[in-house]
Formats: structure tokens, sequence, C-alpha cells
């Protein structure tokens, strides 16, 4: 087990942000979390202890969210984020978390701002488009296993189609569930889930329970005109923090 204090220092608000935001709150701020941590350990190591605290959070999210989900969304999604997995995994080797960063963050900014420029013409939600959903789910599953930052291609299809705010959080949660149990078993393979980020794990996950519960219980009394603008907002700011980390480590 890590018994660094700066790691708890920066882990701590970490869990919190990323718990809130897997309750349905926040929406891309779940990205930070990874980012945090590896300023007191590796970003591989960080990945690997965050990777059991999202599945705490899964599990309480979804007992909350149970029945709460688009299943026309997760059937064109899902399938698509297993073969990012897969993409991820035989390419771990050669792909950068920075390069990964960075493009990321670019479409995330792109898409923020385009909302915002045509949100004076309340544009009708959008009906559902297979291939371009199977992009963005594929593009999610891909960037999920290398740094947990799969929030923003699966905002990308579902903020658009301006769901009801429970069931676009119970839609997240049902996804990003599925696609953190099946990263397990890679993780395990390329080493990821060592004894001691499991130990670390332990000891966050009754914080990361609480901070996914708070979320579940915030997204239901959020507005949703509300819940979408602080979204939207979240995924601008974390497009930004993306954009920085990927275009510094790449120079």
């Amino acid at each position: 087990m890590i018994t660094d204090p700066f790691f708890y220092a920066v882990a701590i608000p970490a869990v919190v942000i990323v718990g809130l935001s897997k309750g349905g709150l926040g929406g891309g701020v779940a990205l930070l979390g990874v980012p945090l941590m590896a300023l007191a350990v590796p970003p591989l190591q960080a990945a690997g202890i965050m990777l059991p605290i999202l599945m705490v959070m899964d599990a309480v999210a979804l007992a909350s969210f149970r029945g709460s989900f688009d299943r026309r969304s997760l059937g064109i999604l899902l399938p698509a984020g297993l073969v990012g997995i897969a993409i991820g995994w035989l390419t771990a080797a050669w792909v950068t978390e920075e390069a990964v960063r960075l493009i990321v963050g670019i479409v995330a900014l792109l898409f923020t701002l385009d909302h915002w420029f045509r949100s004076g013409r309340q544009p009708a939600p959008a009906d559902h488009n297979p291939p371009k959903g199977m992009f963005w789910g594929a593009l999610s599953g891909f960037t999920s296993f290398v740094s947990h930052a799969g929030g923003p291609p699966f905002q990308m299809y579902m903020l658009p189609r301006r769901l009801d705010p429970k069931l676009f959080a119970g839609t997240a949660v049902a996804f990003f569930a599925a696609v953190n149990a099946v990263k397990v078993v890679p993780y395990l393979a390329l080493g990821h889930l060592a004894p001691t980020n499991l130990a670390t794990s332990l000891v966050l996950a009754p914080l990361a329970a609480l901070a996914a519960f708070a979320g579940t219980r915030l997204v239901r009394i959020i507005p949703r005109e509300a819940f979408y603008r602080i979204t939207y907002a979240a995924v601008f700011v974390v497009s930004l923090k993306l954009i920085w980390d990927g275009a510094t480590g790449l120079i």
C-alpha cells in the first residue's frame, strides 16, 4: 500500500471528484482522476489504482440507476466500446497517453464550443445515428482503456440527444460499468493491478462509494437545463486540461 502523505493529498480530492461524476454529476470531470493521482505516482500506476475504485463507484451507481438507461444507445455504443478496449490493449506498447489526451481534448473542446455557439437556436434532440455512435463508442472504449478518459467521446454522441438527466446518467453508468469490468483482464495482463495498487484502492474504496452515492442523489434534484449547463462546462474545462497535458507531454 502507498503510504506517501502527498499521494493521499491528491488522491482523496481525485476520488471525490470522480465519484460525484460517476454518480451522474459533472460528466467529463471524471477524467481528472488519473491526472490528479499522476501528480504523485506514475500515470500507469494511477490508472491501475483507479480501476478498482471506478468499479466500486459503478456498483453504487448501478444500484441507484437500475433499470434507468436508454437501451438503444447502449446497443450502439457498448459493442463498439469493447472493440475500442481491444484496440487499446493491442496497441498499448505504441500509443502514448499524451497523444490520446491531446486528441480527446481537441475534439471535446470543438464539440463544446459548437454547442455554445448554437445554443441560441435550441436544436431539437438528435436522433440515433449508428455509424456515428459506433465511432464514438469505439473511441470511448479506447481512451477509457488508455487513461480512463472515455467520458468526452461518450458525451459526443449522448449529449445532443438531450435525454432526461436521470436517463442520461443511468446510460453512462451502465456503459462504463461494462467497460470497466472488461478492462480488468487486460489490466491484469499488463501488470497494472499489482498488489500495492490493489491495497491502495482498497483504502480509498469507502470514500469512492460515498462520493458516487452523493452524485446519484444530486443528479436527481438538479433541473434539466442546469444539469446540461454543468455538464458542458465540465467538458470544456476538462478539454483544456487534456490539451495542456497532451501538448506539454509531447513537447
